[in-house]
């Protein structure tokens, strides 16, 4: 058996095949970003704006769960396995996307693609922790979360392109079929395990040892409301997402009444995601410098202001800005907040902190998108999307309050004992 070492450098094979896998992970969903909402308006007929951002509920919801199996599957059954079952799971789900008869089958073709995610793109995160150690953790996700979402990107742009020349089916969803195989035989025949890199790291870890591991229920509310760190990491990661739901729902419907072509809609809603990838290149180092926290709260407070801006400009040129300084700021707060979990939890545990974190990050899709929906029905698209900039600012006063810095640096060994306060 091949030593076990910790570091990107010594796993640059394995680590760099990853970022590839989850390239292909984050192109499944990228390919509905253009298409689903003017699917639901056009094919389907649906009007009430509910109605249209239902699909994002559905995989929200079913996102949000599957992250929380994935933590505790993939500490009990391996990574691996984990993540070749969130392949299998995404087979079906372009072919249910070219011929659904009715809206119920999109549902449950998003029913389907949120267990997926939920399995794949979790399972990748721990496996990249894994691999890195604590050195270069902030790096790591940021490459994860660049290989992701710059796929999200690229494969709604070539979506867009091709549905504005083919129709909005079957043909895009053509590109899905190639991502599901692909991902799939990386997955089975060059993905190694990654579960003896967390017995290294524990060795070298500070905190509890194994024999002291919390039990699943503790690890959930140490995660989710007591431990001031997690717990704030845990609101800013919902309150993300909740951006992104209203993003991916009312995005194309905001635009299309303000008299933007499919093609363009689809640059507008490539372009977000895009400038979130690439930035993530350079946020994720950024924090193993600077430390986490004010990159997350700098991160949410240009959420909100790139919202605004989004909302009151009235052309092309305004929103591709907005939609560029939104991926900027989500940038600066996304891989942050993975890095933040893998500096408090344990070796250990920390595949199960992550997977609560992810299911009340990812419980952000639902509630962004049934309360923009209602508030759309109720006073109009723009009106919806205000909701964003005020619980973005809001949920970024909360981490600049609370959340103490988490970044352990070598140089202070008084900073070994605790986090430092901020």
């Amino acid at each position: 058996m091949r030593p076990v070492r910790l570091g990107l450098r010594e796993n640059l094979g394995q680590f760099s095949l990853l970022v590839v896998v989850n390239a292909f992970v984050g192109a499944m969903v990228g390919m509905e970003r253009t298409l689903l909402p003017p699917i639901a308006e056009h094919e389907f007929h649906l009007v009430a704006k509910s109605a249209v951002l239902s699909f994002i509920v559905v995989f929200g919801i079913t996102k949000a769960l599957t992250n929380y199996l994935a933590g505790r599957l993939s500490d009990r059954w391996g990574r691996k396995h984990v993540l070749v079952g969130g392949w299998l799971v995404a087979a079906p789900v372009p072919f249910l996307l070219m011929w659904a008869p009715g809206w119920g089958w999109v549902l449950f073709a998003n029913a389907l693609l949120g267990v997926s995610q939920g399995l794949t793109w979790s399972t990748t995160v721990i496996m990249k922790i894994d691999l890195a150690g604590p050195a270069k953790r902030g790096l790591a996700m940021g490459l994860n979360e660049f290989a992701g979402y710059f796929a999200v990107a690229g494969s709604a742009l070539a979506t867009g392109f091709v549905a504005a020349r083919h129709g909005l089916r079957p043909e895009p969803f053509y590109l899905g079929v190639g991502y599901v195989a692909c991902g799939l035989l990386l997955s089975v025949f060059a993905v190694r395990e990654t579960k003896h890199h967390v017995a290294a790291e524990s060795k070298l870890q500070d905190g509890a040892p194994p024999a002291d591991r919390p039990t699943q229920r503790e690890v959930f509310w140490r995660t989710s409301f007591l431990d001031r760190n997690l717990s704030s990491i845990s609101q800013a990661g919902l309150v993300n997402n909740l951006n992104d739901g209203i993003a991916w729902g009312i995005f194309p419907l905001f635009f299309a009444e303000a008299g933007m072509s499919l093609d363009q809609i689809g640059v507008l809603a490539a372009l977000y995601p895009a400038t979130w990838g690439m930035g993530q290149l350079f946020t994720g180092a950024l924090s193993d410098r600077l430390g986490r926290k004010w990159l997350i709260v700098g991160g949410q407070w240009l959420q909100s202001f790139a919202l605004v801006s989004l909302l009151l400009s009235r052309g092309f040129p305004g929103f591709a800005l907005g939609a560029a300084l939104l991926g900027l700021g989500t940038a600066m707060v996304y891989p942050t907040l993975l890095a933040a979990i893998g500096d408090v939890a344990h070796a250990t545990w920390r595949a199960s902190a992550v997977g609560v974190y992810r299911l009340w990050r990812d419980i952000g899709y639902a509630v962004g998108a049934v309360v923009a929906g209602g508030i759309a029905d109720a006073v109009g698209v723009s009106r919806a999307m205000w909701l964003g900039p005020a619980i973005t600012f809001i949920s970024g006063v909360a981490v600049a309050v609370r959340m103490r810095e988490t970044l352990r640096r070598p140089a202070a060994p008084a900073s070994e004992d605790r986090p430092a306060l901020s």
